[in-house]
């Protein structure tokens, strides 16, 4: 009789396994239709992830319900390396997000961020010219700062509105600049201006300018970037306690599976 572990493995594996499909399937689909930067990052990660899944599931699928040692075997060490990766990343992901928050500016309801305020590693992955020009290019893409023009604000509108990370970073000045105030994203700078602050200097009312050159609109992307990481971390823990109950299931599954080789139950026998 197939033990109950070796049944759980193969249903869990399973399960995995039909995940997979339209994972891969997915990463496919982006490869012929991608036509940004945005989409065409996501399609190699969504490819490679569906594959390792697939592949896996196999492995620990036929090592439970064909009682194939080997695979059942390979299929544990593959789960605990991804065990360990797993936990590795989320005390990472705590570390270097543990820095950094928004600054309240007075008579304002968003806030503003500074690049200083974040962790030596996520800044220096953020502003390397390579990396950022593609992540102006996702934010110009996304039609974050054209959606806040189409709001047609009054000022003290605006100045009440509690705005996004990028909205603050990217689509505006720095309330520093003194700027004189058109609309969300059209601020008069005065001829021949000079400052000390580099985000006022780098400010244009242009729509493909705006702020996506300044300092403060890569801290709102590093700011979004806590946050979300934030949660993957959370996310992580639930999902590292599973891993280690499948693990453990598995654990047995193999155990079983050396057992019946071992000790044959013909029919008849005990």
């Amino acid at each position: 009789m197939v033990r109950v572990s070796n049944n759980v493995v193969g249903c869990l594996n399973l399960i995995t396994l039909l995940l997979s499909i339209p994972i891969v399937a997915g990463g496919i689909w982006l490869t012929s239709r991608a036509s940004t930067d945005c989409e065409k990052f996501l399609e190699k990660p969504a490819i490679v992830l569906g594959v390792f899944l697939l592949v896996v599931s196999l492995a620990g699928l036929v090592g439970a319900w064909c009682r194939i040692s080997l695979l059942l075997w390979l299929y544990l060490v593959v789960m605990f390396l991804l065990i360990v990766v797993v936990f590795c990343f989320t005390i990472f992901a705590f570390v270097i997000t543990n820095k950094g928050a928004g600054e309240i500016v007075s008579g304002r309801g968003y806030k503003e961020y500074r690049l200083g305020d974040y962790s030596n590693w996520l800044q220096k992955r953020v502003d390397a010219e390579k990396n950022w020009l593609k992540i102006r290019s996702c934010i110009q893409e996304s039609k974050v700062c054209r959606r806040m023009e189409e709001r047609n604000q009054t000022l003290n509108e605006f100045l009440r509105d509690d705005l996004s990370p990028l909205q603050s970073g990217c689509c505006k000045p720095p309330t520093a600049c003194n700027f004189t105030y058109r609309s969300a994203t059209v601020w008069d700078k005065p001829s021949g201006f000079e400052s000390n602050i580099s985000d006022c200097n780098s400010w244009q009312s242009d729509p493909p300018i705006l702020c996506y050159d300044c300092q403060s609109c890569k801290a709102g992307v590093l700011a979004n970037i806590k946050h979300d990481w934030k949660t993957i971390a959370v996310v992580n823990i639930i999902f590292l306690i599973i891993l280690i109950a499948v693990y453990t299931v598995g654990c047995c599954a193999f155990r079983n599976n050396r057992e019946e080789n071992a000790y044959p139950r013909w029919k008849g026998h005990p």
